[in-house]
């Protein structure tokens, strides 16, 4: 199903899509709940990943939240509390969902995604934002590992998230103390990766999706795929692995987009691939550049 700029899809009760010049503006959408994440949620957000990945119109994938919060973390009440009784497998399945978007299919995803932290971001909401290719957080956003407050461990892979986008004392400290702390001190641990006003956000977003809709989309694919698996390599596998993997999107490229860049560096001396991209358009701009009036 292709759908087209400007669209809104009421199709799902607890995530609103919007649609901009090629960019999905994703919502978690339970504000009156701070968009805590319950089964449902999870269950809408995995169709909609599907449904966006997909979809050809689509080129950059915004996740934020509605409202005042990006997301107040899982649901303690239908998360939790509602499937404590059920026996092993319905819990499994009430669970399956939410591992899925989270990191399965956020990790591996076929198109450049970015996390927009609006507002509040608590315990589970930090594993969208380490899976996303991108963070950008506001400046007043509240982020807090508040698990340890209430006597459990951040699981579901939050801790092993955490871990992987901060430094090990810093994570330590909020893990066990709970403790808040806002965008700008998220970025400086690099768990975003920049902090912003909340008032210039959607802008500074919107911008580096249009950034990212400029650069060869087999390229894009190619290089999220290498940055996260590298890591833990040795470097004589990551090497072989990398060259590959170079080769793969050689091979899969369907315009050319290497020969068209040398063409252009060496032969009409019109671009610097150390200042932008090659002319992906006949009228020699990148694609997404006509957007970003």
């Amino acid at each position: 199903m292709t759908m087209k700029d400007g669209a809104r899809y009421g199709e799902w009760e607890n995530v609103a899509v919007e649609f901009d010049a090629g960019i999905a503006w994703v919502s978690l959408n339970r504000p009156h709940k701070r968009n805590a994440m319950s089964p449902a949620l999870n269950d809408d957000m995995v169709d909609v990943l599907d449904r966006l990945e997909a979809d050809e119109a689509v080129k950059v994938v915004v996740i934020t939240g509605a409202g005042e919060a990006f997301t107040a973390g899982m649901d303690l009440k239908e998360f939790f509390r509602a499937t404590d009784g059920l026996p092993p497998i319905p819990q499994l399945r009430a669970r399956r969902s939410m591992a899925l978007w989270q990191g399965q299919m956020l990790m591996q995803y076929a198109k450049p995604t970015i996390a927009m932290v609006n507002g509040w971001c608590f315990g589970g909401g930090f594993m969208p934002v380490v899976a996303c290719d991108l963070a950008i957080a506001a400046e007043e956003a509240q982020f807090g590992l508040s698990e340890i407050n209430w006597g459990i461990v951040p699981a579901g892979n939050v801790t092993r998230a955490v871990v992987a986008a901060m430094p090990l004392r810093e994570a330590m400290l909020y893990v066990l103390t709970g403790r808040t702390f806002d965008g700008r001190k998220a970025a400086q641990m690099n768990l975003v990766n920049e902090a912003v006003p909340a008032a210039e956000l959607r802008a500074h977003t919107r911008k580096l999706a249009l950034e990212l809709m400029g650069k060869n989309p087999t390229a894009l694919r190619a290089c999220k795929a290498a940055v996260r698996n590298v890591q833990g390599m040795p470097w004589e596998v990551s090497g072989d692995y990398l060259s590959a993997k170079a080769a793969q999107a050689r091979l899969l490229d369907d315009e050319g987009g290497r020969s068209l860049a040398l063409k252009q560096f060496l032969d009409e001396k019109s671009f610097k691939p150390g200042l932008g991209g090659y002319a992906r358009q006949p009228d020699g701009r990148p694609a997404g550049a006509a957007d970003e009036s």
